[in-house]
This record gives structure tokens, sequence and C-alpha cells, in this order.
């Protein structure tokens, strides 16, 4: 255990009330088109996004929209201690049940992303992410930023999840950018 650890779940436990106090509350589509906003016109690019569990924000109107131009895809856990892989996805796409209740494509083809649209627990004003704790997330970055310079890493959140302080650690990735449905920091 890190020194970190107990702070973390604390914050995890306390943030993750108010996140379902927004989730439902039509704040989503705002986080949408902010998202939307902040990663432009583009066009063959491989774009990253989740299948949201629990009380997450959901980015499937965002990724569908980007459907249209651009490759999707998702993350899937391979297992603990392991960094995710990404598989191909679309509006249409056969999905199956996956780890912690995340959906995910039954088809396999596994994608590079250039742009990874990151869930989470709370988040800071500098940008700092917390997330679930099994360290998913900053597994895979690394490993991508590795051989991505280019690599853009959004966090997508309800306002509601912010904190003051994120206690970070060494292995915890920073993100480029995080949108809330009333900013883009």
């Amino acid at each position: 255990m890190t020194s970190q650890q107990p702070a973390k779940a604390e914050l995890r436990s306390a943030t993750m009330a108010k996140r379902a106090e927004d989730h439902g509350k039509g704040y989503d589509a705002a986080a949408v088109t902010r998202l939307l906003e902040w990663i432009g016109p583009i066009k063959g690019a491989v774009i990253a996004g989740y299948m949201p569990i629990r009380t997450e924000i959901s980015p499937l109107s965002a990724m569908s929209a980007l459907s249209q131009d651009n490759t999707l895809c998702v993350p899937v856990v391979q297992g603990a201690g392991l960094p995710l892989v990404f598989h191909r996805w679309s509006p249409e796409a056969e999905m199956i049940p996956g780890a912690f209740g995340a959906s995910v494509p039954k088809s396999a083809e596994v994608v590079t992303p250039d742009i990874v649209i990151v869930p989470l627990v709370a988040f800071d004003l500098s940008r700092g992410r917390l997330g679930y704790g099994g360290g998913f997330y900053d597994r895979t970055l690394e490993k991508l930023r590795a051989v991505h310079a280019k690599l853009r890493v959004v966090g997508f959140a309800y306002d509601a999840q912010q904190v003051s302080h994120v206690p970070l650690e060494p292995t915890d990735q920073p993100l480029d950018a995080l949108i809330t449905p009333t900013r883009c920091l």
C-alpha cells in the first residue's frame, strides 16, 4: 500500500456520491458538445472512448458522431496488472459483457488510439485524475505515450467530480485536458 492510498480511497467514496447526484440530470449533452469542440473537426483518427458504467458521464453520443469520419475503439481489460487494449467499436457493433460491467465489442480487432477519452472518479484544477484504483489507465497511457508522441488524453467528467486536490503518485498519468458540462481545463 502506498502512502496515498487511504486518502485516495476516502476521496473516491465522497466523489462517487457527488457524481451519482449529477448522473441523469441531463448534463451529458453539454459535456458532449464541449468534448466535440475540444477534439475539433478531425478525419482519419483513431479515438478511444469508453462504455460508461455505474454513474459515469456518457461519451456515447460523441463517439457516434465521431465514428462517421474516424475509427472508434473502447478499452478492454486483459487482466489484473496489465494495460488495457483497445478494440474497434462502431454504433452498430455487437457487444458482449466485459470486466467491471463494461460492454466490449464481440469483434476483437485491436487498434492503437491517437486520442483517448478517459473516465474518472475525481479531478482537480491541475488536471490531476483519480480513477477507480486499479491503475489500468495509468499503465495504458504510460505504454501508449512511450510509442505515440502526439497522443492526446482528455478526462471526461461531471463538474461535481472536482476536488481541491487529487493526491498523485509517480505512476499517475496526467491528462492533456479535462471536459465537464461547463468548461474545458
